[in-house]
């Protein structure tokens, strides 16, 4: 299991990690975290508290999440010593191609209004999880997100920023298309037009219905049921392209996960038609590469970005649903393919053909339990509030994964009617020698696999603990030879990193609001844990 000393802290830090001998739930919100330690206490395992949190989230962080959102999981199950994958991603609507959307004059596809909507993954993936691992009915799993949906809680103080600025993109989009916002803007703005700010109390009962109505069907009228067509009966009011069997048609999937040995550890990712394959295709061109012992220099950040860059220009050209993906995952995973890449990494900054990351709203969970066993979840809007459509009387805001669909015809991501989009989110999950360390993930888009590839050195590479390897600061790069640099990393390696050719760029801020969680299993069974999150608070556990 990963060696590290809990008493060192290289990078400025609130926060120490903390142990638990029993149980541990992370997530961005403490309140969010408090549910899945409760559900634990109460008799429920690492999975029912999953479930719990994802349900509950939507309404405690509405800026990453909703009932509209997707959602992936990787669960380690300790009596079976296996890690499942599940892959719950909403598909286009049959009605919807490129064509279309290239005849209405984008030549992108946009993210407000129908359009980018998919048929939304998270709630049948909240029900899988519940049908093959609860030990809890969804009806006492959906209960606390029921309690504060109705009651109200106040409004977290780093979602405030988020709620102004993502209210402006959709205040713009509603003026120019009212009806599809319309409900959007009367459900997450106050009566006089405002934003909701820190502190203030916010409730959504037709989102406390909503979840009474998934728990007593096992979610199914999402799909088949009074649910489904009031979401298609609003789509088709207001422009939208949903019909009813593209709900009826909908199955989250199972799914075998991808690996790769990193250093004696097996890195574990979902397949695309997620990105986390650019988290493994990263590591295996980084561990043939020389890494200096000092973690923050010049050398060390230039080779991990360099190796990010080549994974990504693969990656963002060849990764979609895997039933139109032309370019095997073995292929792309293969020693040999990871050999070739990294003969052009040389001590000058690289300039590979690739699409412009930018970051997005998304959570993150993770749990473990008594038992052993382990869940990394993650669960997005895809930015901020997702395509600003709300659907009357449900408490349902849809997200806008749609946007990451090509609109080029020759591209294995083309959008067509019934298809997965390209993903950003990805659960991350660590094992050695076939058993688990533990879950771990990042907030962010297109910085979610840099985030992967950076807590994976940090943590084998260089020994940092769960909270250091978090505090680490992160390095990104965004396009060409454009890299980002947080405040945190020294200015001489900005300087040199420069002098290698690439074009840095200092924040002033963090490169995401959300950096994410880790729980490792150490050797003598304890639990330890990390977490970064948007709002601030520790990470919890008992």
């Amino acid at each position: 299991m990963p060696q590290f000393d809990p008493q060192k802290y290289s990078y400025p830090s609130r926060r120490n990690v903390v142990y638990a001998r029993r149980a541990m739930a992370c997530t961005s919100v403490p309140l969010g975290a408090q549910i899945g330690l409760d559900v634990m206490k109460a008799g429920g395992n690492a999975m029912d508290a999953a479930v719990a949190m994802a349900a509950a989230m939507p309404i405690l962080e509405p800026t990453g999440n909703g009932l509209g959102s997707d959602c992936f999981a990787l669960i380690w199950v300790e009596k079976e010593k296996k890690l499942y994958g599940l892959n719950a991603s909403g598909v286009a609507p049959m009605a919807l191609d490129a064509k279309m959307v290239r005849a209405m004059g984008h030549s992108e596809m946009p993210k407000t209004g129908w359009l980018p909507t998919m048929v939304p993954g998270a709630p049948a993936g909240w029900a899988a999880i519940n049908k093959k691992f609860g030990a809890k009915p969804l009806s006492e799993l959906f209960a606390p997100a029921i309690s504060y949906a109705r009651e109200g809680y106040p409004v977290p103080v780093n979602l405030e920023p988020q709620w102004e600025k993502d209210s402006q993109r959709i205040a713009a989009a509603r003026s120019k298309e009212p009806a599809p916002h319309s409900y959007w803007w009367n459900t997450f703005m106050k009566e006089d037009g405002t934003h909701y700010r820190a502190g203030e109390l916010f409730r959504w009962e037709e989102y406390a219905q909503t979840m009474e109505e998934l728990a007593a069907t096992d979610c199914e009228s999402y799909y088949r049921g009074p649910l489904m067509e009031k979401i298609v009966a609003f789509s088709r009011e207001t422009g939208g392209y949903f019909c009813e069997d593209d709900f009826r048609n909908y199955q989250p999937m199972w799914v075998e996960p991808i690996t790769t040995d990193y250093k004696g550890y097996t890195v574990c990712e979902i397949p695309p038609n997620g990105h986390g394959i650019t988290v493994l295709m990263a590591l295996n061109i980084l561990k043939g590469l020389e890494l200096s012992q000092v973690k923050d220099c010049a050398d060390t950040y230039h080779k991990i970005l360099e190796s990010i860059k080549l994974a990504f220009a693969d990656t963002k050209t060849y990764v979609a649903d895997p039933r139109y993906m032309k370019t095997k995952v073995e292929d792309m995973l293969s020693e040999e393919y990871a050999a070739q890449r990294r003969a052009l990494i040389s001590d000058r900054a690289l300039m590979p053909e690739a699409g412009d990351p930018s970051c997005g709203g998304t959570i993150y969970l993770c749990t473990a339990d008594p038992e052993g066993n382990m869940v990394s979840f993650i669960q997005s809007n895809y930015t901020t509030f997702g395509a600003g459509v709300a659907i009357p009387g449900t408490g349902i805001s849809l997200q806008n994964r749609g946007a990451n669909f090509s609109l080029e015809e020759n591209s294995d991501n083309c959008l067509t009617g019934g298809k997965r989009s390209y993903h950003t989110i990805i659960p991350g999950f660590m094992m050695k020698d076939g058993d688990a360390v533990g879950p771990f993930g990042v907030m962010g888009a297109f910085m979610q696999p840099q985030g992967h590839v950076l807590v994976a050195v940090n943590t084998i590479d260089y020994h940092m603990n769960p909270q250091e390897a978090l505090d680490a600061p992160r390095i990104q790069w965004v396009g060409g030879k454009h890299i980002q640099l947080e405040r945190e990393v020294p200015a001489h390696i900005g300087r040199e990193l420069a002098d290698m050719g690439h074009e840095v760029e200092v924040l002033n801020t963090n490169i995401t609001m959300g950096r994410g969680q880790i729980i490792w299993r150490t050797e003598n069974g304890m639990l330890v844990g990390g977490t970064e999150p948007r709002c601030d608070g520790t990470v919890a556990a008992w």
